[in-house]
């Protein structure tokens, strides 16, 4: 089979249930080889033989069963943002006016009930709100019956069907009953309430998914839409979909390099950090390799194409954020995990009430017949099922703002209690992400220390160089005045000699110092060594006979990042840290943590690739990280936090963000989301056990022992006590103290 894969957004899906109806439906057709729908952003990748089935054969199957595959928005991301935008909008509509509408006959249900036009007024009322306002889960329950398939629409669409019709009969007929001696019972303001909650929680849900497409946009944005290409003496823009391999492109002063390629020609300082995460610009000459997307800094350079368009390191880590987000399963919510179960047999529960009434029931035994049935559909009713769930979510959603903590995604708030090992980035999220001195020794005494001080700043501040602008930061901060220079010179990939009061002196690296002759003395070789074994960078500073000072430059760790790594081991999860940094600075801030387990010198798909392996060996794995490079990682994990002063990108591809940047909010996000996992379980236990007993009750079970029936009136107050519990058990989450 010769397969090719696509990715398509899909509409209309509201649970789980439905991304499983989609998924199912999708891997049934003939020429699918395989298929996945992910809930939280809305889309279905294929993989299909198109010989043998065509996209559209593929949308018709799809909209067969109540939703839509946007096969001509593919590729158009706006277009698709703009549906799914226009979609949340009808719902938000569709809601509030379903509660506005819902008011009066809530009101007039429950305190004007014995009015002679209550129940006519009501009638009217609830019939717009239950098909119109609610016809989607009409049309959602009937596609599904069509493939005989349920979830929670067709419990939904039952439940307020079989109240409403049942209380126009009571309402048009009274007589019916009163002649039996039972009173009738209208039931309208139970099927509102219940459309109006449900169309409340889908609304929420979907505002929780609006922009999980911003991500790769803004991976896209990184890529210039023009590259300047060299043809003999002519310059030529044009457009970077043109680009050839082989051709020679100019890449000018703050532009970003549209190729993966090596330079020919120019010297620069290149931003990586979209590639690396490394926050300290590397510099660039003739022979070494470039990336698209990277950003050029100060010099013109003159880079040969090696790859372009889709072959390039940032198109890859594209294609595989997007894949990484298709290709995960929805975590499927309890509730709709027993849906399919649920649905059928409370149906079932309510023929055999009536049957068995009809049966057995003497004289009125049809009549207590329909009573049952309709008392069990009703006492069935999802309410409080359907409120279990996303009421804790919005409250621990709600919880986590208060506490800095930014949680987009209600399925990662629900998977992230079953985190054991957790996967942190080092730059930007142990560390700063930015090189500052860390030490520096002087040579030359306290007295004439604050005169070389001044010889420093004044010929750092001259330099571009990142790590000379770390130098001359630490010293501006201490204070330090400047002092005139005669004569600069920058020396690359060495350092800056400077002349000053008719003296020369010299600020770089030990192949400098080594190039101008310079002796260094034993005791600044060996702080040398010591500060490059952990993986700082060393400058001295020397006049032209000896060393007056040396200096380390690196990331320093934030000072909560210790603290934060020992709370996360005692919460029995296991931490590893992955870096595109070298081997010895990961070495030494893993030490100055507590991390016993981390990778060095890794490139974005390679973290990427060991939190896959992680996820093999049975590990729920949580990400953490700050980068663009740590975006496909990001996707890749179970639950993805990223840190809140880090890239734009990893932040819309996270679906937690702590805004501070510290990371004891990683620890406090994983103590909510158990909290409110508890919460769940304890709103789901009650929620089933208000169904274990009332439906029983309803079906009249207990009638031979008790002489007593539930009738529909007590049902619809016992549903709307038993969302009232579960409501009231999620707001205890508010005055918990993470």
């Amino acid at each position: 089979m010769n397969t090719e894969k696509h990715i398509y957004p899909v509409t209309g899906m509201s649970c789980a249930g439905c991304s499983a109806s989609v998924e199912s439906m999708l891997k049934s057709q003939s020429g699918v080889a395989d298929a996945g729908v992910n809930l939280a952003n809305q889309t279905a990748w294929v993989e299909f033989d198109a010989s043998q089935i065509s996209p559209v054969a593929l949308q018709q199957v799809i909209r067969s069963i109540g939703y839509d595959l946007l096969i001509d928005q593919e590729n158009n991301r706006s277009e698709t943002d703009k549906v799914r935008a226009d979609e949340t909008l009808k719902l938000r509509n569709r809601t509030i006016f379903a509660g506005i509408v819902t008011l009066p006959v809530f009101v007039l249900g429950m305190f004007f009930m014995n009015w002679e036009y209550s129940a006519w007024i009501s009638m009217v009322l609830s019939f717009f709100i239950v098909f119109w306002f609610g016809r989607y889960f009409f049309v959602n329950a009937w596609a599904q019956a069509k493939h005989l398939k349920a979830n929670m629409d067709t419990l939904v669409a039952l439940s307020t069907g079989i109240a409403y019709f049942f209380s126009v009969f009571n309402t048009f007929y009274p007589e019916f009953w009163a002649r039996r001696g039972l009173e009738a019972h209208v039931y309208f303001e139970s099927a509102a309430v219940i459309i109006t909650f449900i169309s409340l929680g889908k609304w929420l849900e979907e505002r929780a998914k609006g922009k999980t497409s911003s991500s790769i946009r803004k991976l896209m944005g990184l890529q210039p839409d023009t590259a300047i290409v060299i043809e003999g003496d002519r310059h030529i823009e044009i457009k970077i979909n043109e680009l050839q391999k082989g051709q020679v492109v100019l890449v000018k002063p703050g532009d970003r390099i549209p190729v993966d390629g090596e330079v020919i020609d120019g010297l620069s300082w290149v931003d990586e950090s979209s590639i690396t995460g490394e926050p300290i610009p590397m510099e660039k000459s003739s022979g070494h390799k470039v990336f698209a997307g990277t950003a050029n800094q100060k010099g013109t350079l003159k880079v040969k194409a090696h790859q372009v368009g889709s072959e390039t390191v940032l198109s890859r880590i594209v294609r595989m954020v997007e894949e990484a987000q298709g290709s995960k399963a929805p975590v499927q919510k309890i509730a709709d995990r027993v849906a399919a179960i649920f649905v059928p047999v409370v149906m079932a529960i309510a023929i055999v009430s009536f049957v068995g009434w009809h049966l057995f029931g003497g004289e009125y035994g049809t009549i207590q017949g329909i009573l049952a049935m309709v008392t069990v559909l009703v006492i069935a009713c999802p309410c409080a099922l359907g409120l279990a769930t996303p009421t804790a979510i919005m409250v621990g959603v709600g919880k986590g703002a208060q506490n800095n903590i930014l949680i987009k995604d209600a399925q990662s708030l629900e998977i992230a209690h079953k985190v054991n090992t957790l996967v942190l980035d080092k730059t930007g999220t142990l560390t700063r992400g930015k090189p500052e001195v860390t030490n520096i020794h002087w040579n030359v005494g306290n007295d004439n220390a604050d005169k070389y001080k001044s010889l420093l700043l004044s010929m750092e501040m001259l330099s571009e160089h990142p790590l000379a602008e770390a130098i001359a930061a630490y010293l501006a901060s201490e204070g330090v005045e400047t002092v005139p220079v005669e004569r600069f010179e920058a020396i690359v990939g060495r350092g800056v000699a400077a002349w000053i009061d008719g003296n020369t002196y010299i600020a770089g690296s030990k192949k400098m110092m080594d190039d101008y002759g310079i002796e260094i003395d034993d005791n600044s070789l060996a702080r040398h060594d010591t500060w490059s074994a952990e993986g700082r960078t060393c400058i001295f500073l020397a006049n032209h006979n000896a060393i007056l000072a040396v200096m380390a430059i690196s990331d320093t760790v934030k000072p909560t990042s210790a603290k934060a790594v020992e709370e996360i081991k005692t919460m029995g999860v296991d931490v590893v840290m992955l870096t595109g940094d070298n081997a010895e600075a990961a070495r030494y801030v893993a030490a100055e943590v507590g991390i016993s387990q981390y990778k060095a010198s890794m490139l974005p798909e390679e973290k990427a690739r060991f939190v896959e392996r992680l996820q093999a060996d049975g590990k729920t794995v949580a990400m953490v990280g700050d980068g663009i490079n740590d975006s496909h990682a990001l996707a890749q994990a179970d639950v993805s936090i990223a840190m809140g002063k880090g890239s734009d990108i990893a932040m819309d591809v996270a679906k937690i963000t702590v805004m501070t940047s510290d990371l004891t909010q990683v620890v406090k996000s994983i103590k909510l989301s158990r909290l409110t996992m508890r919460t769940i379980k304890q709103n789901l236990f009650w929620a089933f056990i208000y169904n274990i007993i009332g439906i029983p009750l309803a079906a009249g079970v207990f009638y031979p022992i008790l002489g007593m029936q539930l009738n529909p009136m007590i049902a619809g107050i016992a549903m709307a006590m038993s969302s009232v519990s579960v409501v009231t058990n999620s707001l205890r989450l508010n005055r918990v103290k993470l």
